[in-house]
């Protein structure tokens, strides 16, 4: 058992959004789907949480209303060997997929949530170090 499970919150896409990464991933499953019962505060038997894992690493998702949205302060960076392995294994075309496509391997996938595929030092993309330009 990890001892922490990141929490994404969605307003009412978190089973969609789990379905869609344990598609594009190797080694992920839906663990299980919980439902708002009668207290509510969602209408009874809608989906509140679903535990899943995406190669092995646990992930929560909460259907806990509007209230809150993703931004790129928080993101999935998929390491991957070279650009092959990002075309072979979809990963790009699967994730961009109604969503929308950005600059140097970033994504925003069909829930809003972000996502960076990178490669072993990929200069255009690299970090650059403070006090430097890219230019020179």
């Amino acid at each position: 058992m990890q001892k922490i499970t990141p929490c994404l919150w969605f307003d009412t896409e978190g089973e969609d959004a789990a379905r869609l990464y344990t598609s594009v991933f190797p080694n992920s499953k839906i663990v299980d789907v919980a439902r708002y019962g009668s207290a509510g505060p969602r209408p009874e038997g809608t989906v509140m949480t679903v535990s899943f894992e995406l190669d092995g690493q646990e992930f929560v998702a909460l259907n806990g209303g509007p209230e809150f949205t993703f931004s790129e302060a928080i993101s999935f960076q998929v390491s991957c060997e070279g650009q092959d392995e990002v075309d072979a294994d979809a990963y790009w075309s699967r994730l961009s997929e109604g969503g929308e496509e950005g600059p140097c391997g970033w994504l925003k996938d069909s829930s809003a949530c972000r996502g960076r595929s990178s490669r072993p030092r990929c200069p255009a993309c690299s970090p650059i170090p403070i006090g430097t330009s890219r230019s020179g």
